[in-house]
């Protein structure tokens, strides 16, 4: 098949998903489905070839070193990020452990958003300082700010759409002003998908995406990948290799399955979750609702010039710990489970989920309220998560004093 890059860099989004997802390694009948490499080994045809591949040459050898499933996943997510290369992890967070220990070392500082996973600042504030990086936090929404910070530091760290606060930051000023600070920059893509954003695009050194959300899609497979150019991607590799955080074969084919779709799937999550927000937005109980398809979005502006369309996630606050709980409970399409990113619409409540590490002043210094409901917004019917909504509501209601 002739399917030159000048070719896939004219086609639309949906094409190159497909065509990436699909394409399998080489041979004379070629499947139409990445096959499942179930294998820890390769056999070669002779010792000096099996040596040449170990030492960094083409090929496969032992599938903790890398897999053609796995490779082929990492090989079509680069792609659609816009990235020379990618290598594909267990995890979302083998992937920033690996990302991170590939870019920093002893006596470095990262400067980080404020609005943050609760894994990703537990990673920095116990294992990364345990081995000498220090972290200061900011608010990644005060350009200034984080200038100011930067001097000195080897890496600025930045999520696309936060979690769960949704904060959206202006990644191509950010990039640029650590750049000019002679600082790397990683962005965390994974409330964003590259369907609705591109950081490398933007100037990023790297990209994370938590497979296991969006780019999967299903709930099914726990995945991670790491994108961006050479030589940074060669590190990221060596970690791989030394730490053993490589993907199974099954859950990369999963992956490049869910990647076919992921377009589809976004613009329906996007257009469910803004007729959600929409309809929170006008019925009392929340004390705010954050989406960044809404004109009402602290960084509105920055949303609409960087991202294809909002997403598929929206943060209610309902002021109180049990409002949260009970408008949970309250609900009935949505799993009581933690995630994000699948067909089916999760509802968290983050103090105890995503950011059960924080303490209520770690809370408080992220944003992130007591009352504070965090929604993946899924493919059912819009009018059934409307309705359901408003049961959880009134749930909510019914625990609030009078």
């Amino acid at each position: 098949m002739n399917d030159e890059p000048a070719d896939r860099a004219r086609r639309g989004f949906s094409s190159r998903a497909i065509l990436a997802a699909t394409r399998a390694p080489e041979m004379r009948q070629r499947p139409t489905a990445v096959p499942i490499y179930q294998s820890a080994t390769f056999a070669t045809d002779d010792a000096e070839e099996l040596a040449e591949i170990l030492a960094g040459g083409r090929g496969y050898t032992y599938a903790r070193i890398d897999n053609p499933t796995a490779a082929a996943m990492a090989a079509a997510v680069a792609e659609l990020e816009g990235a020379e290369s990618g290598f594909a992890f267990g995890s979302g967070m083998a992937a920033i452990h690996a990302a991170l220990l590939a870019t920093v070392r002893a006596g470095d500082r990262i400067v980080s958003t404020r609005a943050v996973y609760g894994s990703t600042r537990t990673f920095f504030d116990r294992m990364l300082a345990r081995l000498g990086v220090q972290t200061t936090y900011v608010d990644a929404t005060d350009v200034e700010a984080v200038g100011a910070a930067l001097p000195g530091a080897r890496l600025l760290y930045l999520e696309t759409i936060s979690n769960p606060t949704l904060v959206v930051v202006d990644v191509p000023t950010l990039v640029e002003r650590a750049h000019r600070a002679g600082a790397l920059a990683v962005v965390d893509n994974t409330f964003a998908s590259p369907y609705l954003c591109r950081p490398i695009e933007l100037g990023a050194d790297l990209v994370i995406e938590s497979a296991t959300k969006w780019l999967g899609g299903h709930s099914d497979v726990l995945a991670g990948v790491v994108s961006g150019g050479e030589p940074l991607m060669s590190e990221v590799r060596a970690v791989a290799v030394d730490t053993g955080g490589i993907i199974a074969p099954f859950s990369a084919f999963l992956v490049l399955r869910g990647i076919e779709t992921l377009a589809v799937r976004m613009d329906r999550h996007s257009a469910s979750a803004l007729t959600l927000a929409r309809h929170l937005e006008g019925v009392d109980g929340p004390r705010r609702v954050t989406y960044p398809g809404l004109a009402s979005h602290p960084q509105a502006t920055v949303a609409q010039r960087l991202l294809r369309a909002g997403g598929g996630m929206l943060a209610i606050d309902l002021v109180t710990r049990a409002a949260a709980l009970a408008f949970i409970d309250g609900l009935s399409i949505p799993d009581r489970t933690a995630s994000l990113g699948s067909v089916r619409t999760l509802a968290v409540h983050s103090a105890t989920t995503s950011h059960r590490q924080f303490d209520a002043a770690a809370l408080a210094a992220a944003g992130i309220s007591e009352g504070l409901v965090r929604f993946s917004v899924g493919l059912e019917d819009v009018e059934d998560l409307v309705a359901d909504v408003t049961a959880g509501l009134a749930a909510a209601r019914s625990v609030v004093p009078a």
